[in-house]
């Protein structure tokens, strides 16, 4: 894959800010920074970097999200803010065996989906 200047911005906006941020996101943080780039732009580099691998898409509700990870990993998502936290989760050995044992499928990898409120 070509690292175009497009898509060296939003690459390094996204590992600068290590959030999960939509197209509409980057796409106004990138201007607002004086980094002329298009709505057009910032999808289909978006698109191109998620299918090469490279980050990650994350599909919601409220529209698609994108990371800066692309290896496996969980998700805490606040309940109350809709933040998205990256967690790196090792499930204990005994529970993967359960799993296999219950469902009949070697679990070769696994990402959790958590979601909370942060504790007063």
């Amino acid at each position: 894959m070509r690292l175009s200047r497009q898509r060296r911005m939003v690459l390094e906006l996204l590992w600068s800010d290590r959030r999960h941020l939509s197209a509409r996101d980057i796409f106004e943080r990138l201007n607002a920074q004086g980094r002329n780039i298009g709505h057009t732009s910032v999808y289909q580099n978006l698109e191109a970097l998620q299918s090469a691998g490279v980050i990650e898409c994350l599909d919601r509700a409220s529209g698609r999200l994108y990371g800066y990870r692309s290896d496996p990993h969980s998700h805490l998502t606040c309940l109350q803010s809709g933040e998205i936290e990256d967690l790196d989760v090792v499930l204990p050995e005994e529970l993967v065996q359960q799993i296999e044992d219950i469902t009949g499928y070697s679990i070769e990898s696994y990402t959790l989906q958590l979601y909370g409120r942060r504790r007063a």
